[in-house]
């Protein structure tokens, strides 16, 4: 099997990319993300603190969620409920971002998950500790970046079209404070990482820059191999 580790900053538009990538190349994609926004859905539509680290690790037993894989991608199911668009709200974001992903032991409750799925199919996976934790053997490592501004002016424009009403300048602050909230897990990449910025890149440049630099890894390998 062959995977791919995408990571990088919020707003980087690695789920967006990756997908498009594993369209072109046949992979499944997996977006970890919404595993980490499931969980945040789950402890705000059961009332959890998420301010008390200690309550959110105790209500995490009772989280069901999984992933299905149909014609029309990944679905992110909660206790059997599809919540692929619940998980997209600027409330769930917040909640995952500032609170939920920080927990130690929320990623240690999806790290076996995660490997599963690499183990049954050729995967691109995008998230934080991929190419680090959960994929350290991955083939292909990335961290796709670009600028604050970008990535906010990326991050406006989804919300739009999502109807939900978005001020760039706020959404930029955002981007900004969670860039120091994540800055010590965006240092712990692995070595063997090739960096790709899109600033100034449109979305099919990237695509391609991610699917060549896939397919060269792919070709060298078998020769190794």
């Amino acid at each position: 099997m062959f995977a791919i580790a995408i990571d990088g900053p919020a707003g980087a538009g690695k789920s967006s990319v990756a997908k498009a990538a594993a369209k072109a190349l046949g992979f499944t994609y997996v977006d970890t993300g919404a595993l980490y926004r499931t969980i945040a859905l789950y402890m705000l539509e059961t009332g959890v603190d998420l301010e008390d680290p200690a309550a959110v690790i105790a209500a995490l037993p009772g989280v069901e969620v999984s992933l299905e894989y149909g014609p029309q991608g990944q679905r992110t199911l909660l206790g059997g409920r599809d919540v692929s668009g619940e998980i997209r709200t600027q409330e769930v974001s917040i909640a995952t971002s500032r609170w939920v992903s920080h927990i130690p032991e929320v990623r240690a409750f999806l790290v076996d998950l995660q490997r599963g799925l690499a183990e049954r199919a050729d995967v691109i996976m995008d998230g934080r500790d991929i190419g680090t934790v959960i994929l350290p053997k991955a083939q292909l490592k990335v961290f796709l970046t670009a600028s604050p501004e970008e990535r906010a002016r990326r991050r406006t424009a989804q919300l739009e079209e999502a109807g939900e009403p978005a001020e760039f300048q706020q959404v930029l602050a955002e981007v900004v404070q969670r860039d120091r909230q994540d800055e010590p897990q965006l240092r712990l990449t692995a070595p063997d990482t090739v960096t790709l910025d899109t600033t100034g890149l449109d979305f099919s440049q990237v695509v391609e820059a991610l699917v060549t630099l896939a397919r060269e890894r792919m070709g060298r390998d078998e020769k190794e191999g």
